[in-house]
């Protein structure tokens, strides 16, 4: 099984995007920011520093940082503006994160890394979504 320090500091860029726009209505973002994030092509990678890891996607609209120690709670803010209180514990090669809003509605994302691509899938209620970035070379 893959370990996630083999997909450390490549570079995955943005190629798919499936149900974003209805999975951040069920958020609550508003139109502007929904068609700002639906028209941008972040980049992400995943590094190490110490035992904290760290997610870090840029785009132009936005960059975000996400610093964290698996199993351990921590507060965050989403890139369009919210904050939650987060878990994300690492699973072989995925990071699963549960994300707390106080709406009552659990958000559940996985990032799954392969060899060309990392899949993130995104849960709101019922409402779910896909984005497919894959490595740059």
């Amino acid at each position: 099984m893959a370990n996630l320090d083999d997909f450390m500091k490549k570079h995955y860029k943005l190629e798919e995007s499936i149900n974003f726009d209805n999975y951040m209505k069920s958020l609550g973002v508003g139109l502007v920011t929904r068609k700002i994030a639906n028209a941008v092509s972040p980049v992400l990678d995943l590094s190490k520093e110490g035992d904290e890891y760290v997610i870090t996607q840029k785009s132009t609209f936005k960059n975000m940082i996400i610093k964290f120690k698996p199993g351990v709670e921590f507060e965050q803010e989403t890139p369009d503006g919210r904050t939650v209180k987060s878990i994300i514990t690492v699973e072989g090669n995925k990071l699963h994160e549960v994300q707390n809003d106080g709406s009552g509605k659990d958000i559940v994302i996985d990032r799954v890394f392969t060899d060309s691509e990392v899949k993130m899938t995104m849960h709101h209620g019922d409402v779910s979504a896909t984005r497919i970035y894959k490595l740059e070379t």
